[in-house]
């Protein structure tokens, strides 16, 4: 069963450089085209020359937790950092804006709902003083 182990690391290592080379979008590839590199996954993927060389020098480079530019070059800045919703204060005047959107709602909900209210009393009183809707007798 271990005889096994190392062929299958192998090949694990051969499908994961390949299918992130598929997955790379082209202008992020380094050194050569794409197709190039996907040439060199396939074809010298069994003697592993192919995966690690797409992992060491075609592959993008991922930006550090303390900033910096996305590759190729770029000036080294402030990058954008995740930051939780509860602290982003854009998130948090959305919040606002959709929150005075649902009380002008609202306020028009109440307005009418008591305009119908104070119309059905106007109803029921008239009717119990027997101004009604009532048809005129004939006779």
């Amino acid at each position: 069963m271990l005889r096994y182990l190392p062929f299958l690391l192998i090949l694990a290592l051969w499908i994961y450089a390949f299918i992130d080379c598929l997955n790379t979008p082209e202008n992020q590839v380094r050194g050569l085209p794409k197709i190039a590199w996907v040439f060199i996954i396939l074809l010298f993927g069994e003697v592993l020359i192919g995966p690690v060389a797409w992992l060491v020098a075609g592959r993008p480079r991922r930006e550090h937790a303390g900033g910096g530019a996305p590759w190729p070059g770029g000036s080294r800045g402030p990058a954008r950092r995740w930051v939780a919703p509860d602290d982003n204060p854009e998130f948090l005047r959305s919040l606002k804006d959709e929150n005075k959107k649902d009380e002008a709602l609202l306020k028009d909900w109440e307005a009418d709902l008591r305009r119908r209210e104070e119309e059905l009393r106007r109803k029921e009183n008239g009717s119990s003083d027997g101004e009604g809707n009532n048809p005129p007798a004939k006779g």
